[in-house]
């Protein structure tokens, strides 16, 4: 639980004068705490986190310098009586010399140290002038011990480590984000060091105003270590920008770097300075490493509390992650969740939700509802990395529909099986790539009796379909807000999100919905921002308009944005973009206003404050780039999340020329996704590991995709569903491709979303290819009811355009055999199989191995119906008909007969001959483990068969090495479709 804490509870103080530094500090923490209220007499600003169970207090400088850092400091003392000592963090000029770790360079690290005679840092420009000299008097203390201790600490562990802590924690910045792309690294090809005598006389940046050929010669940083140096620091008023000034001073005393603060702070407090190179003190100086020298410095900063000792008093009691069983303690992440810079904190709610969902050793569960774009996933980030330390575990899930909730679930049992000692049946969840066993085997580690302190985090669950339990009848909600989503398209994901509730009264469950019939916890509603103040903020942040405040049409513009997080951020992102006072943008808005209003009047207010927000960024995108407008009518017929470079380029057409010159070259759509991105349209997804070769994704918000749907498609093109459609088909993997579970589970949503917007009516004879992949996709993915649908289709494509006996129809043929099947629709299953097998007897011969699939197919399904003599004699033929056209080296690798001889050794053993039966058991064994290897769990579960039915009668047990669910059976239901794709 979050523990309320004083200003005595504070022990270290980090100061950090300019923002790019406070920024960095802020990222490094932990935990943020709420403010304090402080003496009137106390004009500083204050951050509150902790970091490694030590509370630290952030503040910064209203200008650089000495004195006002003095003044900072005396008035933080007062304020904060128990601070210990300080760090100085932040940027500051290097000197490029050569010390024990290597030259001097930008990026790297400078931390006081006493050396030479002197404390660690001095004040270079305090003293007295004599008869043709300067005299330097006066000295500051030194770092305090613990802090040099715990340096030398730090410098010992990264000696040893293979993994940089430090270099591991400037990633914790996320440079995704367009606020935070200044962190980025600027790489070693614009770290310029010139000749003291060489200087900067044009303004510009040095790779274009000076002469590089100039540039001293140094060898290349050849690896990205991260790099400290130790020693002597100076402070004075001045910013130094003359090289020759600094050879002079830096070698009277050994320094290593000049800064501005030190001094006032070290007059009377005990600190460290912590200082990121950013330039070497010479005219050439710029800001292009300043984002980077502030994250190092940031950084290092961070791993010093690791190496400090922590007061028992100041350990929270309520430390879910000290009480908390060590096997269920999990770091904390939200992977793919993308978490906004302007987010204006909602304290009144996050209060709520803290109250509500505090660990009573009971199940609580929390349902936080209100409009689309009201900020409820970025309040419940806001809340999850607040409380953190509150739960053992913090697990976020996609619950917009069930298949996106099930592969969420999967990430949650990778994560488990990673993070924690082996957990069996996690890893065999896994293996099978079954996602119900994996919501099962997940939902069982969460049920176990010690792991009572985790948060479960359900997020957009807008689709509800809740069942009153103990009651024969239905209650179902689809939601409609607004006019987001069409009448018909309501309710066709909906579904009760309870049965992938874990089943344990414990824990804590936190839903966000937009639908306020949820009713299955306490309620806590998002709505509209009441203070103009955060309205501002919003507007402030995202348009990086600082002084907006002293706009009086901000406030205007403010107030009939009317609130609402998403438009703020919309036009903020927009007046970021262009030269365009609020009282134009005001005027751009009430006209789009006005013309929604007459083109669409039965859109609700709260819509039509949204969509004008984007149909004025629209136009102003229009005329940056047409592409990046062509592109945000094409995703209305994708879904909202996760639309990658190569799922576009695979259907590239020139039926849409745009689309097709724009995929030609990976720059020009990066160029093009930037420009939704910097109008805050889109997003980038989070960088995960298992995308192999696939890139990185982008999202929209599902407002702003309905948006997309409802406004940019009022009549829907059926051009655009068609390339849709022919991405997503032309994109499914085979089973036999590496990472193609992964693929196909990030087309599915898509594939649903551009059948939803394809005409039914369109002709099919052209396409029908395109709905048999679908149906592949749907089948591979456990999507029955789906596939068929699919398969339906092409087949009445196919028919039409290739005629009912065409070999590419009979295949769909067949694949509709197999479904009815799998779905128990065994007369319907046996009519295609029957279809099938005349076909391709008639068109490539009874020998055929598409002819012989077909009888083995059903010869699978006689064993089913327990017509087993017939279903021998159709096993029989298959084999000895692969055994006629294969070469006998092929025969024993083709995995069709290899499962044949398995389903006849099956049959025999039902039939009570166990001879015949381990005769083919045995010959199916040793070609799969040839194929696949002997490890293999096929070759395993029939090594164990043979084992078994080998014992006398009297002794025969279970198999040793096969658990129930690794029956035969069950192995067949994971190997049926490389019978199928070999």
């Amino acid at each position: 639980m979050s523990q309320k804490r004083s200003r005595d509870d504070y022990k270290v103080a980090w100061i950090c004068p300019l923002e790019v530094e406070q920024i960095a500090a802020m990222e490094m923490l932990d935990e943020e705490h709420p403010a304090l209220p402080k003496p009137p007499a106390d004009h500083n600003v204050y951050s509150l986190g902790s970091i490694n169970g030590h509370n630290v207090v952030i503040a910064g400088l209203h200008q650089p310098g000495n004195c006002p850092a003095a003044t900072v400091v005396a008035q933080m003392r007062m304020t904060f009586p128990n601070l210990r000592f300080g760090l100085l963090v932040g940027i500051g000029g290097g000197v490029p010399v050569e010390t024990d770790n290597g030259m001097i360079r930008l990026g790297h690290v400078v931390v006081s140290k006493p050396a030479g005679g002197h404390s660690g840092a001095l004040q270079y420009d305090h003293g007295k002038a004599r008869n043709g000299y300067f005299e330097r008097t006066g000295a500051l203390a030194p770092p305090p011990a613990v802090l040099l201790n715990a340096a030398q600490a730090l410098a010992v562990q990264r000696a040893r480590l293979d993994v940089d802590p430090v270099q591991h924690d400037v990633r914790r910045i996320d440079t995704t984000r367009r606020r935070l792309r200044r962190y980025q690294y600027p790489g070693e090809q614009n770290d310029h060091l010139f000749p003291p005598h060489y200087e900067h006389h044009r303004q510009g940046s040095c790779n274009t105003k000076c002469d590089l050929s100039k540039r001293i010669p140094r060898t290349s940083d050849d690896d990205d270590t991260f790099v400290v140096h130790r020693g002597n620091i100076a402070s004075g008023e001045m910013v130094v920008k003359d090289a020759l000034l600094r050879d002079i001073l830096a070698q009277q005393d050994g320094l290593l770097c000049f800064e501005m603060e030190a001094a006032g702070a070290i007059a009377d407090f005990p600190c460290l300075v912590v200082r990121g190179i950013s330039d070497y003190c010479d005219s050439h100086k710029n800001d292009m490493w300043h984002g980077y020298a502030a994250a190092v410095a940031a950084a290092y900063a961070r791993q010093l509390f690791f190496h400090l000792p922590v007061d028992e008093v100041q350990r929270c009691s309520g430390n879910a992650r000290q009480t908390a069983s060590p096997s269920f303690i999990l770091p904390f992440k939200l992977p793919g969740v993308h978490s906004v810079n302007h987010f204006v904190a909602r304290e009144e709610e996050l209060r709520r939700l803290y109250n509500e969902l505090k660990w009573t050793g009971d199940r609580r569960t929390v349902i936080l509802h209100g409009l689309g774009g009201m900020g409820k996933t970025q309040t419940t980030i806001a809340f999850a990395k607040k409380h953190r330390n509150d739960y053992s575990s913090v697990f976020w899930l996609d619950a917009r529909d069930k298949t996106a909730l099930k592969l969420s679930y999967q990430g949650l049992a990778q994560r488990i099986a990673t993070e924690t000692s082996s957990v069996t049946y996690i890893n065999n969840a896994l293996s099978s790539r079954d996602l119900d066993e994996t919501v099962s085997a997940v939902k069982r580690w969460l049920d176990k009796p010690k792991n009572n302190r985790w948060l479960m985090i359900y997020d957009n669950y807008d689709d509800v379909k809740l069942r009153n339990r103990g009651s024969p009848s239905e209650n179902e909600t689809g939601l409609q807000v607004g006019n987001e989503n069409d009448a018909s398209e309501t309710g066709s994901k909906a579904y009760d999100i309870r049965p992938f509730f874990p089943d344990t009264e414990h824990g804590a469950i936190l839903i966000t919905t937009r639908s306020s019939s949820v009713k299955l916890g306490q309620r806590v509603q998002l709505r509209k921002l009441a203070d103009l103040e955060d309205s501002l903020a919003i507007l402030a942040s995202t348009s990086g308009r600082t002084d907006l405040g002293k706009d009086p049409d901000a406030a205007v513009l403010a107030k009939k944005l009317d609130g609402l997080p998403l438009a703020l951020a919309t036009a903020g992102a927009y007046l970021d973009q262009v030269a365009t006072s609020c009282r134009e943008y005001i005027e751009m808005y009430e006209k789009a206003w006005l013309r929604l209003q007459k083109e669409s009047p039965g859109l609700m207010a709260y819509d039509r404050a949204l969509y004008s927000t984007w149909n004025v960024s629209l136009r102003y995108i229009q005329l940056q780039n047409q592409n990046a407008a062509d592109l945000l009518r094409l995703w209305a017929y994708f879904d909202n999340h996760d639309v990658w470079y190569e799922l576009l380029r695979a259907g590239e057409s020139e039926k849409l020329l745009w689309l097709h010159k724009m995929m030609e070259d990976r720059l020009e759509f990066d160029k093009v996704v930037r420009v939704l991105c910097d109008h805050e349209l889109v997003e980038p997804n989070a960088t995960v590991s298992e995308l192999g070769s696939e890139s990185q994704g982008y999202s929209m918000h599902g407002c702003v995709h309905a948006w997309t749907i409802h406004v940019l498609n009022t009549e829907r093109s059926q051009e655009l569903a068609w390339i849709a459609i022919q991405c997503v088909a032309s994109h499914i993997p085979s089973q036999q491709q590496s990472n193609y579970w992964v693929v196909q589970r990030r087309l599915l949503q898509h594939a649903d979303q551009c059948i939803k917007m394809f005409d039914t009516n369109a002709n099919l004879e052209d396409d029908a290819w395109m709905f048999h992949a679908l149906g592949n996709l749907y089948k591979n993915q456990g999507q029955l009811k789906e596939a068929e649908g699919m398969y339906e289709r092409a087949l009445q494509g196919k028919e039409k355009a290739l005629g009912p006996d065409h070999t590419s129809t009979l295949n769909t043929v067949n694949n509709l055999g197999n479904l009815y099947k799998n779905q128990g629709q065994l007369k319907e299953a046996e009519a295609m199989y029957e279809r099938a097998l005349q076909g391709y007897e008639k068109a490539l011969g009874p020998d055929h191995t598409s002819t012989l699939d077909s009888v083995h197919c059903l010869g699978i399904l006689y064993s089913d119906q327990g017509r087993l003599k017939e279903a021998e004699g159709m096993y029989e033929r298959a084999l000895q008909g692969y055994e006629k056209v294969l070469h006998p080296d092929t025969l024993r690798t083709y995995v069709p007969a290899l499962i044949a001889l398995e389903h006849l050794g099956r049959l025999f053993e039902q039939l009570g001959a166990t001879d015949r039966a381990l005769e083919h058991y045995d010959r199916a064994r040793t070609g799969i483990a040839d194929v696949f290897g002997s490890e293999d769990e096929r070759c395993i579960c029939l090594s164990d068969q043979i084992h078994r039915l080998r014992l006398p009668r009297q002794e025969s047990v279970p198999p040793p090495r096969v658990a129930t669910r690794h029956s035969l059976r069950y192995k067949w239901k994971n190997w049926k479709e490389k019978l199928k794709r070999a």
